[in-house]
């Protein structure tokens, strides 16, 4: 609705700019600028209300953290809970027996959760962007490449695997598997940041959910997140 007098009052305004004029003169006439008269004052009026109710759905708290989670390279907090969080709502989807990791990056972290309540909003801080979740099936041959991908990066978020003296070691074990599942996001199966193994890809599972939203889900069942510091890669 307010999207409706916004786009009302730019088309107006864009049509006057546009309009044809085929004579020069005008009188002048000194108008003072008050409240009354502030085009800005009369949409803050038709925005405000529903500003007031997203403020407040937006404060809202969903869970509480005891300690701050920060981001870093190799590993840190956010990194974990992020990419634990996406691979604990996903990982059941993925019916195949075969070897799965999640897989972020960390620059799609874009701010840090601090300690004490978590609201809705600080979801959205972290996850801005509406990136669908996407799973990949690699052959193992693709390993090597990510591996080489984590060391040049110095790090990136991982769940389901951690990389040890350059390795990649899945948390379950599988005798022989030949391919294994990338939990990640569209826009690095897409060629962000440079992830050009995801070209090889023999299968791709769209979830249709969005990552943000599998936060928000995994944030409220947890109530109280999960702090993890633990440094998932070394070289």
């Amino acid at each position: 609705m307010i999207h409706k007098y916004l786009i009302v009052f730019f088309i107006g305004a864009g049509l006057l700019a546009c309009s044809s004029v085929t004579g020069i003169g005008f009188e002048a006439e000194q108008i003072a600028v008050t409240g009354a008269n502030s085009s800005d004052n009369v949409i803050d009026s038709l925005i405000r209300p529903y500003k007031v109710k997203m403020d407040a759905k937006m404060d809202s708290t969903i869970a509480i953290a005891d300690q701050d989670f920060t981001k870093g390279r190799p590993g840190g907090a956010l990194n974990n809970w992020a990419a634990d969080a996406i691979y604990n709502q996903v990982e059941q989807s993925i019916k195949d027996q075969l070897p799965k990791l999640c897989l972020l990056n960390v620059g799609g972290l874009r701010n840090p959760i601090n300690k004490g309540n978590v609201s809705l909003g600080d979801i959205f801080k972290l996850m801005p962007f509406d990136n669908e979740v996407v799973a990949v099936k690699l052959p193992m041959s693709t390993i090597e490449e990510i591996e080489a991908y984590f060391k040049k990066s110095g790090g990136e978020p991982i769940s389901g695997a951690m990389v040890k003296a350059g390795k990649i070691r899945f948390v379950e074990d599988y005798i022989n598997p030949r391919f294994f599942w990338v939990i990640t996001s569209d826009y690095l199966l897409g060629g962000g940041d440079h992830m050009d193994f995801f070209t090889k890809g023999i299968e791709i599972q769209n979830t249709g959910l969005l990552m943000r939203d599998l936060m928000l889900k995994e944030a409220s069942e947890q109530g109280r997140l999960i702090w993890d510091n633990e440094i998932r890669i070394s070289f």
